[in-house]
Formats: C-alpha cells, sequence, structure tokens
C-alpha cells in the first residue's frame, strides 16, 4: 500500500493540473500576470526544504550525484521547459481582456513528461533514492522554471502589443 502512495499522489496532482489548465482558458488573466510565477516561489521554498530532508535521513548519507547525472537532469529539464513553454500561448480577445490560447496537445505533453519522469525512475532504481531524488528535483525545478518564465515573457508581450 504505501509504495502506491506516491503514484497516487502523482496522478492527482497531475489530474488537477489537467483540470485547472482546461478551465483556466475561460478565465482572463488577470492583472499583470505575476500568477504564472507563483510556481517558481512555492519551487524555490520546497527545493531547500526538500534537500533539507533528503540530508537528514537516519542511516543514510547524503552525497551529490556525479556531475554527468546532473548534466543529464539539467539537459532534460531544458528540453521539456521548452516543450512546455512552445505549446503555451496567450491571446487578447475582442473584450481586451487576455486569455490562455486552448491547446488540446498541452495535457499529453503534460502527462509524457511525467510518464517520462516516472520511466526514468523506474530504470534508475540502482541509483540511491537520495541521489535520484535530488535529480528529479533538479529537472523539475528548471524545466517549470523556463516553462513559467516564458510563460511570464510572452504573456508581458501580449499585454504590451496593445
Amino acid at each position: 500500500m504505501q509504495s502506491y502512495l506516491p503514484i497516487v499522489f502523482v496522478v492527482l496532482i497531475v489530474g488537477l493540473g489537467i483540470w485547472l489548465r482546461t478551465r483556466r482558458g475561460k478565465k482572463p488573466i488577470k492583472g499583470k500576470g505575476y500568477r504564472i510565477l507563483i510556481p517558481i516561489g512555492v519551487m524555490l521554498v520546497g527545493m531547500p526544504w526538500g534537500l533539507y530532508q533528503l540530508t537528514h535521513i537516519p542511516g543514510k548519507t547524503f552525497h551529490m550525484p556525479a556531475v554527468w547525472e546532473l548534466l543529464i537532469a539539467i539537459v532534460l529539464g531544458v528540453i521539456f521547459g521548452t516543450v512546455m513553454l512552445k505549446q503555451t500561448e496567450y491571446e487578447r480577445r475582442e473584450d481586451g481582456l487576455i486569455y490562455s490560447k486552448p491547446n488540446r496537445n498541452l495535457k499529453f505533453i503534460l502527462i509524457a513528461i511525467i510518464l517520462i519522469r516516472l520511466v526514468l525512475t523506474q530504470y534508475f532504481k540502482a541509483i540511491d533514492v537520495v541521489e535520484l531524488s535530488v535529480l528529479m528535483m533538479c529537472m523539475g525545478v528548471l524545466y517549470v522554471g523556463i516553462w513559467r518564465i516564458g510563460s511570464y515573457i510572452k504573456f508581458s508581450r501580449t499585454i504590451s502589443s496593445t
């Protein structure tokens, strides 16, 4: 039962993300778009907390992954972030407000990224849990960071193109 808990949690988070993304296209983006950057703030708080927790696991010594493993995580994070960013667009509608453009592929890309991460996790089971967690955190922070900062820039360009 305990081994299924993380999978159920991931499925719930992905489902919530897809549900929110589909609803978001029907409502205008309020203000100057700073809400787009909220996930980065959450991750900037969550990653150090997660790393702190990983360094204090009883009976385990903390050590960083190898440089080549970090480079692979960085490259995958950049690729995932770039793919997500290319799928995110904004438009100004007749009412003068800015909306997220509907994109049918975005939910499939999001599911594919999560599945790729799960497959990589299963493939690299030989790697220490602590190392794997650090790699997944680095990859996640990078792709969410690239996606959200790029989305904010796209949103700002849409505002200024009045």
